[in-house]
């Protein structure tokens, strides 16, 4: 809180001394914050994590979801951090030494290396609590489902099995639910929930867009309204794999799924 002194001449004299300590005062309150996480990073050691490369360029950020999730907590809290590439599909000895399953992202904490996004943003959440983002309980699981009904439909070469749908649906709940509670999925301030679910919404909307040309209806507006917002933020613009590397990383399953398709439909008209 900051100190003044009012020298008391006249009314008026006072009446200006209380405005202009009001207003110092209210710019104090605003800029301790935001000082106090500057001093904090900038005395901070970096943490170290894991996370994947781009698909066949192994010094470029790659298309995780989770490991976005992780590095999005890091920037929103303004901590400093070590970033580790890993190509998953050459994976060094040391990596393995620190993460048997070989699976990405992982997270130094203490001297032990934590893995599982989950339970690296829990660590992060209660070792740096400031500035918070706990999701309300009752919040805690909007837009859960919506990756998996993503990979599904993606996968899918059957136009009526109903995975369409079932993404629909889980886009429509979610568009409701931002609708009364938006613009995050907890109101005003992004959340724990908010990091997780829109890395994924950002894996939909690329991958669907490329191979099914499917796009979010233009009518659920609260959905395109928050994918505009969060994708705009500057901690997701600067922890984002670019669209390629994206679609890179979804082709295998994507084709190969496609592939076969094409292979029982053949099979069926030779028998």
């Amino acid at each position: 809180m900051c100190a003044f002194i009012l020298r008391i001449e006249t009314r008026s004299s006072l009446l200006s001394d209380i405005r202009a300590a009001t207003v110092s005062h209210r710019v104090v309150l605003v800029l301790s914050p935001l000082r106090h996480l500057l001093n904090r990073s900038a005395s901070m050691e970096p943490v170290q994590l894991c996370v994947k490369a781009a698909v066949g360029v192994p010094d470029v950020l790659g298309d995780c979801p989770f490991s976005q999730r992780v590095l999005l907590t890091l920037e929103e809290k303004k901590i400093p951090y070590d970033m580790k590439l890993i190509d998953v599909g050459n994976k060094p000895q040391w990596f393995l030494d620190i993460s048997p399953e070989g699976k990405v992202p992982v997270f130094k904490s203490s001297d032990n290396w934590v893995p599982d996004s989950d339970v690296i943003t829990q660590t992060i959440e209660e070792k740096y609590p400031e500035p918070s983002l706990v999701t309300p309980p009752e919040y805690a699981s909007v837009g859960s489902k919506i990756f998996s009904s993503f990979v599904k439909f993606l996968k899918s070469k059957d136009p009526v099995d109903g995975s369409e749908q079932a993404l629909l649906d889980e886009l429509k709940a979610l568009d409701n639910h931002l609708k009364a509670h938006g613009p995050y999925i907890a109101g005003e301030n992004v959340t724990a929930a908010d990091l997780s679910l829109a890395p994924k919404l950002y894996h939909l909307e690329v991958a669907l867009g490329h191979f099914k040309n499917w796009t979010v209806p233009e009518n659920l507006t609260a959905v395109h309204n928050y994918l505009k917002a969060f994708f705009s933020r500057e901690s997701f613009v600067k922890t984002k794999a670019s669209k390629e590397h994206v679609i890179a990383g979804w082709a295998p399953k994507a084709l190969n799924f496609l592939f076969l398709h094409v292979a029982a439909i053949s099979t069926r008209r030779i028998i």
